[in-house]
């Protein structure tokens, strides 16, 4: 939300593109600390690894973890 509601306007309407660099790359790097804090976080929950490859596709998507959290028990079947 910063990236786009901020960062993008500041580059073009204020020809600040420093805005979308530095808001890019905090993106990026949030991004990357959540992926490795999935993986860590499987190899000590007992989750499938469908429903692992679903969730860590689902981030990857906009809206992906909202639409993700309604139908997790669908792919799980680890009960």
């Amino acid at each position: 939300m910063l990236l786009s509601g901020i960062a993008m306007p500041l580059k073009y309407l204020g020809d600040l593109p420093l805005a979308v660099r530095i808001a890019g790359s905090l993106h990026g790097l949030l991004f990357v600390c959540l992926a490795i804090g999935f993986l860590l976080v499987t190899q000590h929950v007992p989750i499938s690894r469908k429903l692992a490859t679903a969730d860590i596709i689902a981030t990857g998507l906009p809206f992906g973890p909202f639409v993700f959290d309604r139908c997790p028990g669908e792919l799980d079947n680890t009960e």
